[in-house]
């Protein structure tokens, strides 16, 4: 039977170096699951792999759409399980690398059917947000799903104003939809995850900050100034230099800020993959051991 091996594994670990290096040794091809490496001209804030790297190896879901084009988590199951079915046709093993969590379950075990996009709901919800703030969306996520409310990251916009969307245009708690159950795939799932010593993994995120700016990434923010509103620029490095931008901060505050905001991200990173069952954890820098445990594994 195939094989999917997923490298998973917070901001900054190594995922894609090894991947790269993986994918050349099984000689086959590897899919991003980094829900802002889709998207083109998001190139130095979401530490794409480099152009030299992407000549290496064929990526799939790099640069796949614009920053304007709408595409959710289940576009995303649906169009990497093709890709997927047309990997295996040639090799029997395929590699699935990135951070986002969410995207890397929907590939492997499935997603809950949700009801589709309501533009009219969710354009009021965003204009509720904007003139009112987040508490308003908070307060009325606990009136009508109380149960999603204690488990929704509520800090998190988008999240609440799906929520509400499909409470809204279904008549229904959003989360009646999230049943949880497991979708078996036709391949084997063998999942690596990336382990560093805290310390360590600041180090990295300091030091990929610093290199992003030094590439250019303010001037990357500057270009993509005009569509701050969609969903796909809410990501860490972007916001904070839209919010220098707007004069609301020096850009070394902006900096210190990006830094800060991905150590946060790096720790709920690691704080989902833990729950994860079935993942095999390695130091990124043991290529050999992690080699042997997939050879040991793949048939």
């Amino acid at each position: 039977m195939s094989t999917l091996i997923v490298i998973a594994g917070p901001t900054a670990s190594g995922k894609t170096s090894l991947a790269i290096r993986l994918a050349q040794h099984f000689s086959t091809e590897i899919l991003s699951a980094d829900s802002r490496q889709f998207y083109k001209g998001l190139d130095i804030g979401t530490a794409k792999p480099s152009a030299s790297e992407l000549a290496l190896v064929r990526h799939h879901f790099i640069n796949s759409h614009e920053v304007t084009d709408l595409y959710n988590i289940s576009d995303y199951e649906q169009d990497a399980l093709k890709t997927l079915s047309e990997i295996f046709i040639k090799n029997n093993v395929a590699i699935l690398a990135g951070g986002s969590g969410l995207y890397i379950r929907a590939v492997c075990s499935g997603i809950d059917e949700q009801p589709g996009r309501n533009d009219t709901i969710r354009l009021e919800l965003t204009q509720l947000y904007e003139s009112k703030g987040l508490e308003e969306l908070q307060i009325k996520l606990k009136t009508l799903d109380p149960e999603y409310y204690e488990n929704v990251d509520l800090l998190n916009p988008h999240r609440l104003i799906r929520a509400l969307e499909v409470c809204l245009s279904s008549g229904r708690k959003f989360s009646d939809f999230r049943k949880n159950e497991i979708i078996k795939r036709p391949f084997n799932i063998l999942k690596i995850g990336l382990l560093l010593d805290r310390e360590e993994l600041y180090e990295r995120i300091e030091s990929r900050v610093d290199q992003m700016i030094s590439l250019g990434l303010v001037e990357e923010a500057k270009i993509l100034l005009p569509h701050r509103a969609v969903n796909s620029l809410n990501t860490v490095g972007y916001k904070e230099l839209f919010n220098y931008m707007d004069n609301n901060s020096t850009l070394t505050e902006a900096i210190d800020l990006i830094k800060q905001n991905t150590r946060n991200y790096a720790k709920r990173q690691m704080t989902w993959f833990r729950k994860e069952e079935g993942i095999k954890w390695f130091d990124p820098t043991d290529f050999p051991a992690i080699l042997n445990y997939i050879e040991s594994k793949v048939s």
